[in-house]
């Protein structure tokens, strides 16, 4: 009774549930799955509350749905906003300025709720206008002053143009009057320039004024100034003109509009070119101009930020103009995406169109305006709408100037921001006065929102243990609230009194609990495994598995609940294929289907008829070219029983019968006059077609006139005698012609003016016939022409038709194969349009391209629609044709139709009407042209046009696989229909040729995908023999996207088939992953093309002779194969258990099936899955299921058919060997461990079996349960075994059980592990069973690693961190959240949230924090099971140590402005789209060339997102340290910054095998073994820390040179050694010489002092590097690097390296966290120091060896071009002093060089050290092709990193008489040791006329 029970409330619940979804899928209200009363009403609009306590419905849902579950209406909880127009003026037109209205608001909104509102505005003809020049005083600017000074009455013209109350004002710029920007020599700050004005920051000269001679006449007074570098301070005038309002004088009901004009690009906030980046503090963003205008406070704060520019802007309604020349007009186009409105103007060179640039700007800020949603709190959503309700883009509203623009105003109140309720958000986010407006406007609608969280009052007056929940729990608003302990609906169900019966999660059609989909819980509640896909309350329900229409599920129109389609409103069916509204079936005059159908499933279903129907039933005169057309026939045999219907049986079918009258209705007054001459006896008949007067009447109303008009009989008599007349004459002519030239002449003449003969023009075809190979033909048309003769006057159209196949008889099979007149077809289309082709129309991607396609297809699909059955048409594409007279310049398109075959007459009648009217729809087409075809015929029309002669027929070959080896189609041309031409030549035939060959090679597809793992890409080639014997085919390689020796090796040869062979295999190999490549993001797609060509012996080539290959960088297929090559069981076994095994990618799911072979009872298949994790499954086979007795035999099992990623190994068969019952021997007991049933209960001994079938599912992220069947015998109990995969299983834990099932618990989340069971009993322990393997599931990520922070100045810092120790998944995205607070921890300001959806950007620079402030930053993790926990830290930018000289603006490093409102969320932007400054580092100079591209040194080699620089800290720590771009874990102590490094993963491709080893002995290589919940961190060269060279010396050496046999390649010649962590080392080479190819490289290394030789082989030639991490800290090691050819090995290139760091005192091979690291040998030279001593000439010094080799003779110095170009220039220095200095003359400034030093021994040459440096142009002369090249030189991979080196070397031009050249170089020279950090800055002027020298020294300490 009880189960009964059960089962109906199940039921009942059930259908309550299908009632609740069947309002679709988007019922928030439902789904929020509220709680509380409070809640339900806050999630969103029209959600209602039930509090009625017998209420059995869903108590939260929408209000309709609530009353239909049967809640009383009265007590229906709801909640209602408002809102009201406080303030609404009407606009007043007469008023010139900006106006809107209204003008004030308030609104509420429920989460969710949209609200519509009017607004107008008014936009004056010529409104106020406040014009403000702000001008750009430096020295080069001087030639564009004295034009802007030459245009006064020019300029005045120009602001009364564009408006009638207007000012004008002027401010000019130069730059900070500091260092670097300004040259700070006295007399140069009194005139930097001959006559000019002392340097400045900004001045405002004229205030806006109305009075232009005023301005004028100030103008007038200006002169130039100047300063150094190139980049100006624009950004500070252009600040101060937007703060300082009132002393600018902008007015409030004016447009202002700041013209900004200059020749160079900006300095922006630390933008890093500025050495005093971060040193001066951020912009307070205040007014600082003095009583002269001049801004005060240019050197005691930085620049503004561009977002800070963009909100101030915004803020005062200034809009900027920013004219600028073309040197920086890239910069100023990129700076204008940041701002809502702005405009960039391109200036001449002297600003000579000054006036022209502002006028076009100014049209062009009137022409496309903008609205914004100013101050709009986060909660809300705006949009903007034009008055037809289309969303309206950026700059889309035109209003009119002087008249009332209309608009509507959609705002929304957002129900979830990041998956969080809207009413979770702080007050400030949800509330607020938002400012909406145009862009060009001052005036605003004031709007006052907020979002409403209504509570219930019921949740006040709870009833505590209330009856209806039996005293366990509370009853509040009807519904109980259950104390602990107690679970259901009503809380009478203890959860510790219910045992956990599964039997009551067992559905009424199910044997396994929960139907083996989810666990049952206590009070036989069931828990899905996946509640996404499985539901019901016994998770009998697959949310995949409803029907589908057109490939959808429930045709994307409802949801699939509890097995079925639910729909949404409006739809129904079974898979909510048809609609339930009847507006699709309503004809023209509003009834359904016309009177002539049935409406069904949103279709007309229409009575069969003569005429055609619409899909309305309403007769579709359209597709029969007219209504006349459409009733001719019917008219015709009705009234005068003539014509094609004149049988009474055809004529009876007509719809609707004519009246005969005396006279006719108007034209006017009727549906369609016609008129049409009837053939039987030349007369012609009239009659009108109307529709009926009764609208219930279905029939046209037909009168045809019963008089006809027939031509007159009385001179029929002259017609034989004109017609005797005519052929005499046409005989004398004919005589003529023939026996007189003359008078053939004379005759043509005559001709071609006789009216008789049309003036003598024809029109024909070319040529009688055509003879094409199939094998040539390039396409498959063939422009077939025809030509016109006589006179060329006037236009003729030449209609033509083409029929397939004509050689055909027809009895000819193929012919007597009848088409199906219903199949659906494709009809190519081509018409010409009325437009001139253009190159964009021939790229398909190109904007012109896909906007011409929209308009085709819109228009041809309204057209075509007539077509019963037509569908829309595709593949539009748009071509020219080559001989088409005059029109061979317009646009040819091509399309295809899918419609019915029987519907091509209708089509081409279709399109021959539409061609003549010259438009399809709005679409305009060029009359005289079209072409329609199918697959066997096709029809069109082609265009003489005055003075054309020829034009090309395109005719479809319809070349086809079923062709004839010889095919004949005939071309005719069937009449002129506009035109006097007749037809001369109207037929041509067309004869294609199939060459009959005796093979025919193809390959298999055209196109093959391959694993670059693979190795190698096995590329079938096949042959198709027709007459066997030996042929050869040849085949080739070549580049597409993946590069030879890169990607692949190329290949080409000839393949020879003998008789009989049909497929050959042609093998390319494929390479290894380029190490740069791989640690790029979005690599491209790498593809190589195969060709084959040259058939021989008659070959030919078939359907794909070119296949395009794919290397396709993913992981292995599984490999799934039988465990055992041979089983065996007896006769008594029960089952029989054939395991198969999974290898390799078990991460994924992988299929493949079985089958039996040669088994004598039964022959068996079936397929096998393997899910994500699994790496075992089993085949069993009860042999007593089948008829017979069970004997001894033998059988095979087969795998075969595995899924795309899976592959079969080895072992693909087993052998099954089932022998006569009996004891088993011990050795083949100890065989079959597991699934195998054994004679007797026990082993030899009386030890138990192993337990069979044993099987491991995750339960959660924590646990595994895993279960298994008993043995034979009398099991006491079982032991389970378990371990992390690939630890040793001697690490397992072991537990004890006494049911044949565990649970193993506290485990990893997301980590593989291995299991064993044994059962025991009194003997002992049994047997394991084989290993079981299972992951865990996913769990929420733990906290990520430290926070680190790069203080950049006291409002800007970068922060970073590291990934979770403990992803227990996969990363999707982090957030960001830093939070202003007090001294006790006390929020004190609005929090700010970033989100970032990269897992790989680990880093956020964040802009304009407030100064001095203590902010809490919190970051934490998501994977696909949620967010994590928060890592935090508290700091205070302002106690930190500034990073001199960092780089703050980082690639792909997203940038926040922490003082923007939320409408800013739109600048949230990455910094690689901030514009650099001319003069900024573009190459910085680093030693090496491995990761330079272009010239331009990749950021994301020094880290993803790192800086070209690194920066040092110090600290009071002992172990000061780096804050680098080492990229792992960080961590904050007071005021030092730690990294400890986790690097990214391990790349075990990187590792070379043991291939090519011979017979080395000695040699040890071994496997890596990856685990995932550790996962083996590693580095890459995105680590790269220190380097060091060890290069070639005999190629400069000649005694030193060894000769080598022909063939054997030289020694490597340049060994680099490049520090990636305290362990790890990247060792790369350069290819050395050999005269053959190199087929590979083998790299060993191990311990200086002894030790085992581990071996490296690199199998790809085009590889040169290797990345090793197993390196010892401390300890030095050997390496040698050799390369292997055909002729052998050459020799090694050795070197010694250790990498040095600080290890943990207790475990010595254990390095510090975060401890430095650096390269060392004990004799490479010091780092390398570069002093520029002038712009041609430098100082280079280093430190002497630690331990040279030998005792030092002296040093080889090598300076050349870094790119090429000029010699090598070498210094032999001498002398053993510790610090060793050269100067190097004679250099070229903005040339890179690369020095290169050696230490000399007694013993040879030590290894190199390197390094790169530039002295580069800052400003003006003619420059070099690096002349816009910053250089930041680093010594050669940041060496050791107790020193760093950089060195900035400037360049300026100085216009003096004293100085005709100046340079200014800048060095930070930076030792990090113990307490002290110390920072030297040198300034040296050089006079290369006078000779001189002055420097300036400024030492800076820090400690």
């Amino acid at each position: 009774m009880g189960r009964w029970t059960l089962h109906l409330s199940v039921s009942l619940w059930l259908l309550l549930m299908l009632m609740t979804f069947s309002y679709t899928d988007a019922n928030y209200c439902f789904a929020s799955r509220s709680k509380t009363c409070s809640e339900c009403l806050q999630a969103g609009k029209g959600c209602a509350y039930c509090p009625d306590e017998t209420f059995n419905g869903p108590r939260c849902d929408m209000y309709e749905n609530i009353l239909a579950h049967g809640c009383s209406a009265g007590a229906v909880i709801t909640a209602q906003s408002r809102m009201s127009i406080e303030r609404k003026e009407q606009i007043k037109v007469q008023v010139q300025q900006a106006q809107v209205s209204p003008q004030q608001m308030t609104m509420s909104f429920l989460p969710g709720e949209e609200k519509m509102v009017d607004v107008e505005v008014f936009a004056p003809t010529k409104g106020p206008l406040d014009l403000y020049i702000l001008m750009d005083f430096s020295n080069s600017m001087e030639d564009d002053l004295d034009n802007l000074k030459k245009m006064g009455k020019e300029l005045a013209t120009l602001v009364e143009r564009l408006s009638d109350d207007y000012t004008i004002g002027f401010g000019k710029f130069v730059d900070k009057v500091i260092e670097p920007q300004t040259d700070m020599r006295p007399d140069k700050l009194a005139e930097p320039w001959p006559n000019s004005d002392p340097p400045f920051s900004f001045e405002n000269v004229i205030k806006l004024t109305k009075d232009l001679d005023f301005f004028n006449g100030e103008l007038q007074k200006e002169r130039i100034s100047g300063n150094l570098d190139a980049p100006e301070g624009g950004f500070d005038a252009i600040l101060q003109a937007a703060v300082c309002g009132d002393k600018i004088g902008w007015r409030k009901q004016s447009t202002h509009l700041l013209v900004f004009s200059t020749e160079s690009a900006f300095h922006y906030e630390a933008d890093g070119a500025n050495v005093l980046s971060g040193i001066l503090p951020r912009n307070d963003e205040l007014c600082h101009l003095d009583g002269e205008g001049r801004y005060t406070e240019d050197i005691t704060q930085d620049y503004p930020s561009i977002p800070t520019l963009v909100r101030l802007l915004g803020k005062n309604n200034i809009i900027p103009v920013f004219a600028v020349t073309n040197y920086s007009f890239t910069y100023y186009k990129k700076l204008q995406e940041y701002f809502p409105i702005a405009e960039v103007g391109l200036l001449q060179e002297d600003s000579s169109n000054i006036l022209q640039v502002m006028e076009i700007a100014f049209n062009n800020i009137r022409s496309r305006m903008s609205i914004r949603a100013e101050d709009r709190p986060k909660a809300f959503e705006a949009q903007f709408l034009s008055t037809s309700g289309k969303v309206a883009e950026k700059g889309d509203f035109d209003f009119k100037p002087g008249a009332v623009g209309k608009f509507k105003m959609l705002l929304k109140a957002q129900r979830l921001i990041d998956d969080s309720p809207v009413c979770n958000m702080d007050r400030d986010e949800k509330e607020g006065i938002m400012r909406v407006k145009p862009t060009t406007f001052n005036s605003a609608v004031n709007v006052k929102a907020s979002v409403l969280c209504p509570t219930c009052d019921c949740e006040k007056s709870a009833i505590p243990k209330a009856p209806r929940c039996h005293g366990n729990g509370n009853l509040v608003c009807g519904k109980c609230q259950c104390f602990d302990g107690w679970l259901s609906t009503f809380c009478n169900c203890s959860a510790s009194a219910s045992a956990l019966d599964t039997n009551q999660c067992i559905g009424p059609d199910s044997t396994e609990p929960c139907s083996g989909r989810g666990d049952c819980l206590e009070c036989g509640t069931c828990v899905c495994y996946n509640p996404d896909q499985f539901e019901g309350p016994y998770c009998q329900y697959d949310r995949t598995q409803c029907q589908r229409f057109g490939g959808f599920l429930c045709n994307d129109r409802g949801s699939c609940i509890m097995g079925r389609c639910v729909c949404s409103d409006g739809w129904e069916g079974n898979a909510c294929e048809c609609p339930r509204s009847n507006q699709t079936c309503l004809d023209s005059k509003g009834g359904v289907c016309n009177g002539r159908g049935k409406c069904l499933c949103g279709r007309c279903q229409c009575i069969t008829s003569g005429l055609e129907m619409t899909s309305t039933c309403e007769p579709n005169f359209q597709a029969q070219l007219g209504v006349c057309e459409a009733t001719r026939t019917c008219v015709q045999c009705q009234a005068w029983k003539t014509g094609e219907k004149k049988d009474k049986e055809e004529c009876d079918k007509c719809p609707f019968r004519v009246v005969m009258v005396d006279e006719l209705k108007e034209g006017e007054r009727v549906l369609e006059k016609c008129s049409f001459r009837d053939e039987d006896d030349d007369c012609t008949y009239h009659y009108t077609v109307e529709n009926p007067k009764i609208p219930t009447d279905k029939d046209l109303e037909v009168q045809v006139l019963k008089k006809k008009d027939c031509p007159a009989a009385s001179l029929l008599w002259l017609l034989p005698l004109l017609l005797f007349l005519l052929l005499l004459l046409a005989l004398l002519l004919l005589c003529c012609w023939k026996y007189c030239a003359c008078c053939k002449s004379c005759c043509q003449n005559c001709l071609a003016l006789l009216p008789c003969c049309n003036k003598g023009r024809m029109v024909g075809f070319k040529e009688d016939e055509y003879l094409r190979r199939q094998s040539l033909l390039t396409s498959d048309e063939l422009e077939t022409p025809m030509v016109r003769t006589g006179p060329l006057k006037g236009t003729d159209v030449v209609r033509w038709k083409v029929t397939d196949n004509v050689h055909r008889s027809p009895n000819h099979p193929q012919v007597l194969v009848k088409p199906n007149p219903k199949e659906i077809i494709q009809h190519p289309v081509s018409l010409r349009l009325n437009r001139r082709f253009s190159e964009n129309l021939s790229r398909p991607d190109s904007r012109d391209a896909e906007q011409l396609r929209k308009e085709v297809v819109d228009n041809l699909n309204e057209v075509y629609k007539q077509i019963p059955g037509a569908q829309k048409i595709q593949k539009t594409s748009f071509r020219t044709l080559r001989n088409a007279g005059k029109r061979q310049d317009y646009t040819i398109m091509d399309t295809i139709l899918s419609a019915p075959r029987s519907s091509y007459p209708d089509i081409v009648r279709l399109t021959e009407k539409n061609v003549q009217s010259g438009r399809f729809q709005d679409l305009k087409v060029l009359p005289g042209y079209y072409t329609v075809a199918t697959d066997r015929e096709a029809a069109g029309a082609i265009e003489f046009q005055e003075g054309v002669e020829s034009v090309d027929v395109y005719v479809p070959l319809f070349v086809k696989e079923e062709d004839d080896d010889k095919k004949q189609l005939l071309v005719e041309a069937t009449d002129v229909p506009l035109g006097i031409a007749k037809i001369g030549k109207r037929l041509v035939n067309i004869t294609i040729i199939k060459e009959r060959a005796t093979s025919v090679f193809s390959f298999l597809q055209p196109a093959y995908t391959y694993s670059r793992q693979d190795g190698m890409a096995n590329i079938p080639i096949s042959r198709e023999i027709i007459e066997d014997g030996r042929t050869q085919v040849s085949y080739r390689s070549r580049d597409n996207t993946a590069k030879d020796k890169k990607d692949y090796v190329s290949v080409d040869g000839d393949l020879t088939y003998g008789p009989g062979e049909t497929q050959k295999i042609v093998p390319v190999r494929l390479l290894e992953l380029g190490e740069k490549d791989a640690l790029l993001d979005d690599k491209q797609t790498k593809q190589f093309i195969m060709d084959l060509s040259n058939p021989r012996q008659g070959a030919k080539l078939g359907r794909y002779p070119r296949t395009t290959v794919t290397i396709a960088d993913l992981p292995k297929p599984s490999v799934m194969m039988f465990k055992r090559g041979t089983q065996n069981f007896t006769t008594s076994d029960p089952t029989y258990t054939i395991p198969v095994v999974r290898t390799r990618n078990p991460d994924s799911l992988a299929t493949v099936k079985w089958r039996t072979k040669k088994a004598q009872r039964f022959e068996l298949s079936g397929p096998l899955k393997f899910s994500p994790g699994e790496t075992e499954k089993n085949i069993i086979i009860d042999p007593r299921a089948h008829p017979g007795l069970v004997q001894p035999e033998t059988f095979q099992l087969e795998l075969f058919d595995p899924s795309s990623n899976g592959s079969i190994g080895e072992r693909k068969t087993t052998i099954v060997n089932v022998i006569e019952g009996g004891p088993k021997s011990p050795e083949m007991s100890k065989t079959q461990q597991s699934g195998f049933s054994s004679p007797t209960n026990t082993l030899p001994g009386g030890r138990l079996h192993a337990p069979p079938n044993p099987r491991a599912k995750a339960i959660g992220p924590r646990s595994i349960r895993l279960n298994w069947d008993p043995p034979p015998g009398n099991p006491m109990g079982y032991k389970v075994k378990y371990w992390i995969y690939g630890d040793p299983e001697k690490n397992a834990q072991v537990i004890d059980v006494k049911t044949p099932q565990a649970e193993l618990t506290n485990l990893y989340p997301y980590c593989d592990y291995e299991m064993r069971v044994s059962a025991y009993n009194a003997t002992g322990d049994g047997n394991d069973t084989d290993i079981v393997t299972c992951q865990t599931l996913e769990d929420v990520p733990g906290e990520p690693g430290r926070l680190a922070f790069n203080v950049i100045s006291p409002t800007v810092t970068q922060l970073s961190w590291a990934e979770p120790a403990e992803t227990n998944g996969n990363i999707t995205a982090y957030e960001v959240i830093y939070t202003p607070i007090d001294d006790e921890l006390k929020q004190v300001g609005a929090a700010k949230k970033v989100k970032i959806d990269n897992p790989k950007k680990r880093m956020l620079l964040i802009e304009n924090l407030v100064s001095a402030q203590t902010y809490q930053y919190k970051v934490r993790a998501k994977n696909s099971v949620g967010w994590g926990p928060f890592r935090d830290a508290t700091i205070n930018l302002a106690s930190q140590p500034v990073r001199p000289l960092s780089i703050p603006i980082i690639p792909d490093v997203p940038i926040v402005d922490a003082e923007a409102g939320d409408e800013y969320d739109s600048y949230l932007m990455y910094s690689n789209e901030v514009p650099k400054s001319p003069a900024s580092s573009k190459t910085p100079s680093v030693s090496g060339e491995d990761y330079m591209m272009n010239g331009k040194w990749d950021t994301n080699f020094l880290f993803p997102g790192g800086s070209g620089v690194r920066n040092l800290s110090t600290s009071s720590s002992p172990m000061s340290t780096v804050s680098s771009n080492y990229r792992g874990d960080a961590y904050t102590t007071g005021t030092t910054t730690y990294m400890s490094g986790a690097g990214s993963p391990r790349r075990p491709d990187m590792m070379g095998g043991m291939g090519g080893m011979g017979g080395m002995g000695g040699v040890y290589s071994s496997d890596v073994i990856m685990r995932k919940r550790s996962e083996n961190r590693g580095y890459t060269d995105e680590n790269i820390r220190d380097s060091i060279v060890m290069g070639d010396l005999s190629s400069k050496f000649p005694g030193l040179d060894a000769r080598l046999s022909p063939g054997v390649p030289d020694t490597p010649s340049r060994l680099v050694f490049s520090a990636l962590g305290p362990t790890a080392l990247k060792v790369s080479w350069q290819e050395p010489h050999c005269e053959k190819d190199i087929l590979g490289y083998c790299v060993l290394y191990q311990e200086l002092n002894g030790g085992e030789v581990k071996r490296i082989n690199v199998t790809n030639p085009a590889e040169n590097s290797v990345i090793i991490q197993d390196l010892l800290p401390n300890h030095s090691y050997l390496f040698k690097v050799k390369a292997q050819s055909q002729e052998g090995w050459g020799p090694e290139r050795e070197g010694v390296i250790t990498i040095e760091s600080a290890v943990d005192p207790r475990s010595p091979l254990s390095p510090m966290p975060g401890s430095p690291f650096t390269l060392s040998t004990p004799s490479a030279p010091g780092p390398l120091v570069f002093t520029a001593l002038s712009p041609d000439s430098l100082q280079l010094s280093w430190e002497k060896p630690r331990k040279p080799n030998g005792e030092i003779l002296g040093y080889v110095v090598t300076c050349e071009q870094l790119h090429g170009g000029g010699d090598m220039r070498s210094f032999q220095v001498g002398g053993d002093t510790a610090e060793t200095k050269l100067t190097v003359p004679n250099l070229t400034e903005n040339i890179p060089y690369k020095f290169k030093v050696q230490a000399r021994t007694t013993q040879g040459f030590g290894p190199e050290r390197e390094g790169i440096i530039t002295i580069e142009s800052q400003d003006g002369g003619a420059l070099s092709q690096y002349s816009n090249q910053s250089m930041t030189r680093r010594d050669v991979f940041n060496m050791p990193t107790e020193v760093n080196t950089v060195s900035n070397i400037s360049r300026t031009m100085v216009n003096d008489p004293y100085f005709s050249d100046g340079m200014m170089m800048t060095t930070q020279h930076t030792e990090s040791s113990g307490m002290m950090m110390q920072q030297i800055t040198k300034e040296v002027v050089q006079r290369s006329v006078m000779g001189g020298t002055s420097v300036t020294n400024n030492m800076f300490y820090d400690s």
